[in-house]
């Protein structure tokens, strides 16, 4: 696999304006139903891997609730933060995501908790934390998926067409999950595997999900966006096309977050290998206990 960068990637997002906007929801009070219930989900996954950490870094994490999980293992020795906004009381690092301070080699584990999102070169951090990690060290992250805000997305850009006559983009591109284990292989990890937990959030108005984004440092940071100020008339259109298109039975609003599961071994001679193409010794047919029908044959009718 390449060690070096994979492929030269846009630039998407005001890394500035992000860490202003994540500093900015830590000093009015940050929403954190996200972040909670992917620190839960980081202690259930590390908790069933038996073996035990020495070094971990946690790699932009907003906040300090994946790290306050994770000490509570036991299996896992120092924890180092880093990132923006980090808690002065724990072991913190001042890195940003998109060039990390690791020597090769050095680091046992790498989480990561809804920041990967908003790195500009995916590809090449997913790079640097393999390279960062030991022989057999596991890298385990969560980040926003493609179906995040879909609803949000989708009445934004139905109602700037409808009164300015064109959208602009106001929901960050999220990539899917496909595209991630194919980077996670890309970027030379062993036994890759992804998986997506989806979340519905449900509110009394737009309004209050707008709020609630501005409290988790989530709002438009991409370089793209407008930068004059949003009509009053297309905000109060878009709140009419979301309550007709995304509410339920009792009025209430729904808002979707997609969280992807990312985890990579760093490769080592003992890993497990998947068997070649062909080297199974039991056909299928016999578990089933069916006849196997070659190709071209027709089956029995009954």
């Amino acid at each position: 696999m390449p060690d070096g960068p994979i492929a030269t990637s846009p630039v998407l997002f005001d890394r500035a304006l992000i860490r202003a906007r994540r500093r900015r929801a830590a000093a009015l009070g940050p929403v954190t139903f996200l972040p909670d219930r992917v620190a839960d989900e980081f202690a259930d996954r590390l908790g069933a891997v038996m073996r035990r950490f020495d070094l971990a870094v946690d790699l932009g994490t907003p906040g300090d609730a994946v790290r306050t999980a994770l000490k509570k293992l036991g299996s896992i020795g120092t924890i180092i933060g880093s990132g923006a906004a980090l808690d002065e009381e724990q072991k913190s690092l001042a890195a940003d995501e998109e060039a990390l301070p690791f020597r090769d080699a050095s680091l046992d584990l790498v989480v990561s908790g809804l920041a990967l999102q908003f790195v500009n070169d995916l590809p090449g951090v997913l790079v640097q934390i393999r390279r960062a990690l030991k022989p057999d060290g596991l890298f385990l992250a969560a980040l926003l998926g493609g179906e995040t805000l879909t609803e949000l997305r989708q009445s934004f850009a139905a109602a700037e067409s409808e009164v300015e006559g064109g959208a602009s983009p106001r929901v960050a591109p999220f990539a899917d999950l496909r595209e991630l284990g194919a980077l996670l292989q890309r970027a030379g990890f062993a036994l890759p595997v992804t998986d997506v937990d989806r979340v519905t959030v449900r509110y009394d108005t737009v309004f209050g999900l707008m709020h609630d984004l501005r409290r988790m440092g989530a709002t438009n940071a991409l370089l793209a966006r407008r930068r004059t100020p949003l009509r009053r008339a297309t905000l109060l259109r878009m709140a009419e096309i979301y309550a007709e298109r995304f509410a339920d039975g009792d009025g209430r609003l729904r808002a979707t977050f997609e969280i992807v599961w990312l985890s990579g071994w760093a490769p080592h001679p003992d890993q497990q290998k998947p068997l070649k193409p062909g080297s199974a010794k039991t056909r299928l047919a016999d578990v089933l206990g069916t006849r196997e029908i070659s190709a071209g044959e027709k089956p029995d009718r009954a």
